[in-house]
């Protein structure tokens, strides 16, 4: 099953929706794992390492890094951005469905968008 990582101001609601739909899911919060306050290319850097996709709103600044780090050389675990004004149950959806039916390694080095639609 695939291995997330939600990054610090990632939506709570969604997490406990995914995590009610899936309750075996394999889903962290950054703060829960000591990322509180890291910035976002050590947030990458220990997804990469502990082999976990990146979930996250961060359009901004997130995701330049992500594709900084492709554009370099350097390896991206995967990144899905879920805009802030998604319907929270369409992003539950698409995650779950992307967790039941993928696998982590599908999506490295690429960075996607939610909802899927």
């Amino acid at each position: 099953m695939i291995r997330f990582l939600a990054d610090e101001n990632f939506n709570n609601d969604i997490v406990r929706g995914v995590l009610r739909r899936l309750p075996t899911a394999d889903l962290v919060r950054a703060q829960d794992v000591g990322l509180s306050g890291a910035d976002d290319d050590a947030v990458l850097e220990w997804a990469l390492m502990e082999n976990r996709i990146v979930l996250t709103h961060d359009r901004a600044t997130l995701i330049g890094i992500a594709y900084g780090r492709v554009t370099t050389g350097k390896l991206v675990p995967g990144v899905f951005a879920a805009s802030q004004s998604a319907p929270v149950p369409l992003v539950i959806d698409d995650l779950v469905l992307i967790m039941e039916c993928s696998r982590t390694e599908e999506w490295a080095q690429q960075v996607r968008y939610l909802p899927l639609r």
